[in-house]
């Protein structure tokens, strides 16, 4: 009676990640339970999915092809589109939020158009924000809901709002990756999308997890921009971020993004008999709402819903 938290299957957003191909399910080994689906395999994961109360999924795509542009990411027949359509054809109502970035489809695995700088091979911001407007319509013309821009570009929002709404997408809804770490936690992600940089990281577009009043500034740039919902991404060791962005946005949306490593790490000491995983699970998720959280984007989605159905 006296709780003041309380999950709920409808807090969750179930990352799903698409592969080229057909009749094809391939296991993540660092996410058990997890795997690469075809297209075609999709419809009876939807029906598991919307059984369980789960509201809406996001899509990462590995395509069958990758080259230094990402090219497969903005074709109207691209992996992420065919997805799109193939659960709009089951006529649920699961929303389909679709991540917009380059990274899991370009051969270089960064997260945009490269060029050579005096520091060396980097991301041109404003090369890749054109094409990165070029993503997000192909994925509203598949059927998307809510586009999510996760690559941390300067500019990305305006970028997509105004490709949208030029395309007739006025309608579609921004979920911006407005604070989004330069994290060790995203390994087991980057073996599941196939991304890894195959030189260097992401620190000079993704911030320093030394810093929090940054996070406010990129969160404001975005919402001037014309961002619908924000993101803070990891979220487990940004608790404090989550808590400072809701307090300060407390009208737009927040979700935050229980990454692969954290789900990862729980899963591992779960296997070895160190800790109980859906009580430490549901005590992370927990805290994550806590926070000010209103969406919770992880890979627990579906035990969680069963532990909390069980619950009862």
């Amino acid at each position: 009676m006296t709780r003041e938290t309380r999950l709920d299957p409808a807090d969750f957003i179930l990352p799903l990640f698409v592969r080229h191909g057909e009749n094809q399910r391939v296991d993540i080994s660092s996410m058990p339970g997890h795997a690469q689906l075809t297209a075609d395999l999709l419809a009876d994961e939807v029906e598991e999915i919307v059984s369980l109360g789960i509201p809406a999924v996001i899509l990462f795509g590995i395509p069958q092809q990758k080259d230094a542009a990402g090219s497969d990411a903005y074709d109207d027949d691209g992996v992420v589109q065919r997805a799109v359509r193939a659960i709009k054809s089951t006529g649920t109502d699961l929303l389909v939020i679709t991540d917009v970035c380059f990274c899991e489809f370009t051969d270089h695995g960064h997260c945009g158009i490269l060029h050579e700088t005096e520091q060396g091979m980097d991301v041109d911001n404003d090369a890749t924000l054109q094409i990165l407007s070029q993503q997000a319509v192909s994925h509203a013309r598949a059927g998307a809901d809510v586009i999510a821009p996760s690559g941390m570009m300067d500019g990305m929002v305006a970028a997509l709002r105004t490709g949208l709404d030029a395309a007739g997408f006025t309608h579609l809804p921004i979920l911006s990756y407005a604070a989004k770490y330069s994290s060790g936690f995203y390994g087991p992600f980057r073996e599941a999308a196939e991304s890894a940089p195959s030189f260097g990281d992401r620190r000079t577009y993704q911030m320093d997890p030394a810093n929090a009043a940054e996070a406010l500034r990129e969160v404001a740039l975005d919402v001037d921009e014309g961002a619908d919902m924000l993101m803070v991404k990891p979220a487990l060791s940004y608790l404090d971020v989550i808590s400072r962005v809701k307090t300060a946005y407390p009208e737009i949306p927040l979700a935050a993004y229980n990454v692969s490593g954290e789900f990862a790490m729980i899963k591992a000491a779960a296997a070895n008999g160190w800790l109980d995983e859906s009580r430490v699970a549901l005590e992370v998720l927990t805290s994550i709402k806590r926070a000010g959280a209103d969406m919770i984007l992880t890979y627990f989605a579906k035990d969680a819903c069963r532990w909390l159905a069980a619950a009862k």
